[in-house]
């Protein structure tokens, strides 16, 4: 039988050989179907009976050399191994691909994902590095949700970080020009799926169902803040609900749709209910059309009184009632918005209304709350089904920690030319070990005032500190992705000086 892993790394290697993901899945359907479940039975099975289950020859020739290769190399590794007894300091190597989540344990999977620290203030304060400003985000972001969120493991703490990361490009992006605004605004998952804010964003999260991990004493002891655990709960799950609940947004053909739904009581309360909906989601008045309609009971009446406006989409707002009465529900306003794409959408339209008005109205009832789980950072940027996360697309923890090991460079010294003698090997080396001093640099700051600051405090703090010490670079266009360089010794001037005046106030606050 084949483990998880082997069905990964099946996955690749045919994605890997331009073969679409769907297909892959089929074909390795059809190798099961032949008894192939494994990359070695696969290896050892004769090359006809590969090609039995996959019918284009030279994709099954590729691919059966392939899994022949693979075992080979699996095999070799122990050898090699095996002949240096010398004990030598493991070298901190980022991950050549993904990893299988469910096949490690918790302690191997947060020990592969361990990041470099270093506390020396006199070497820290040394340091000058060359780096741009989104690497620089995720290491405050990592750094800081180990105080503000101490019950994360290492690898959530990087899934969150990025997930900031991406989320602050995006908008970055937007705002300079370089990509362009999607109808409604920015992408949104569903406003049901739970959130929590790192850095002063709220990011959607996934619940890492039946992941335990305990954190050590010293991770205790680095979190000595003046609070429990603050916020890390969904904005749904606060005491006050929202008025409104809004669907999936769905696009067709450059047209798309979403649909918000709101109780209420009496149809004289619509234009206030409506006008709190466009100031919260301005987006909303550039759309082609807002429709919407209403049903209202009084009491224990049989009568229903029912309202709607089609704002220009031919029978929208008979075809909300109808869909209402079909749900039978009442003392509810539902407005369907759309934005339209110049393309004439035929019969497609009204399904596309109807899945997103129910969608609104089932949302109504769902409620998702925090409660110290273990967490990853939702992609919504991200289409390709994730195996390991039932197919919900996450920020993977290890492409994050790759990121932070090959950001950091050394600024060049006024008259060194030594900088390119350097092998590959002394270049990963130095930036892994500059790494190690941003974060504990990073450590020392918020270390300083996390006994003084609410941990909510201490989040919204963080991005002012990044802004005060980030590179600077051109603005607009032609500063995306520059690099600049960042002075270590400029972080540790923001730590809180014991004893200080302004300390003791924040303490009796």
């Amino acid at each position: 039988m084949s483990g998880h892993g082997d069905l990964q790394e099946l996955l690749r290697m045919f994605t890997s050989r331009k073969v679409p993901m769907m297909a892959a899945m089929g074909h390795i359907k059809a190798l099961q179907a032949k008894n192939l479940r494994s990359i070695e039975q696969i290896a050892e099975a004769p090359l006809s009976a590969v090609e039995a289950a996959i019918s284009d020859a030279k994709l099954a020739k590729s691919f059966h050399t392939a899994c022949k290769t693979h075992g080979k190399k699996a095999t070799k590794r122990p050898a090699e191994e095996s002949t240096s007894p010398t004990s030598k300091k493991p070298r901190l190597e980022p991950h050549k691909r993904d990893l299988d989540y469910s096949s490690m344990s918790a302690e191997e999977l947060e020990s592969s994902l361990s990041l470099p620290l270093v506390e020396d203030e006199e070497t820290i304060r040394k340091t000058t590095l060359v780096t741009n400003r989104a690497p620089l985000v995720l290491a405050f972001a990592v750094e800081l949700l180990r105080f503000t969120m101490p019950e994360q493991p290492p690898s959530s703490r990087l899934s969150l970080g990025q997930a900031v990361v991406s989320a602050n490009s995006r908008s970055k992006a937007i705002s300079i020009g370089i990509e362009k605004a999607p109808p409604g605004g920015e992408e949104q998952v569903h406003e049901g799926q739970p959130k929590v804010r790192v850095l002063g964003r709220e990011i959607p999260v996934l619940k890492r169902s039946g992941y335990s991990w305990k954190s050590d004493q010293l991770e205790d002891e680095a979190t000595g803040s003046t609070e429990g655990p603050s916020e890390p709960e969904s904005s749904s799950s606060s005491g006050e609900q929202k008025a409104w609940v809004a669907s999936q947004k769905l696009t067709s053909r450059a047209s798309t749709f979403v649909a918000h739904a709101a109780s209420l009581s009496s149809p004289s309360l619509r234009t206030g209910l409506m006008n709190g909906l466009m100031t919260d989601k301005p987006e909303l008045e550039t759309a082609t059309h807002n429709a919407w309609a209403l049903r209202t009971s009084y009491g224990n009446s049989p009568l229903v009184q029912e309202a709607s406006f089609d704002d220009g989409e031919s029978g929208c707002g008979k075809f909300m009632l109808q869909t209402m009465r079909e749900a039978d529900v009442t003392n509810t306003l539902v407005v369907l918005t759309r934005w339209y794409g110049g393309i004439m959408l035929g019969p497609d339209r009204w399904r596309l209304m109807r899945e997103c008005i129910n969608d609104a109205l089932s949302s109504r009832g769902r409620k998702s709350t925090l409660a110290g789980e273990a967490l990853w950072g939702l992609d919504p940027e991200n289409k390709t089904p994730s195996l390991t996360t039932v197919g919900m697309p996450i920020h993977r923890p290890e492409g994050a920690r790759n990121y932070l090991l090959r950001s950091f460079g050394t600024a060049a010294v006024d008259g060194g030319g030594s900088e390119t003698k350097k092998t590959l090997t002394a270049v990963s080396d130095e930036r892994q070990e500059n790494l190690g001093r941003l974060l504990g640099a990073l450590r020392l700051l918020y270390k300083s005032w996390a006994g003084v600051l609410r941990k909510d405090e201490l989040d919204r703090r963080a991005w002012s500190w990044y802004v005060s010490v980030r590179p600077d670079v051109e603005a607009g266009p032609s500063g995306w992705g520059a690099k600049g360089h960042l002075n270590l010794g400029k972080i540790l001037d923001l730590r809180r000086a014991e004893g200080s005046a302004g300390a003791k106030k924040l303490a009796e606050s």
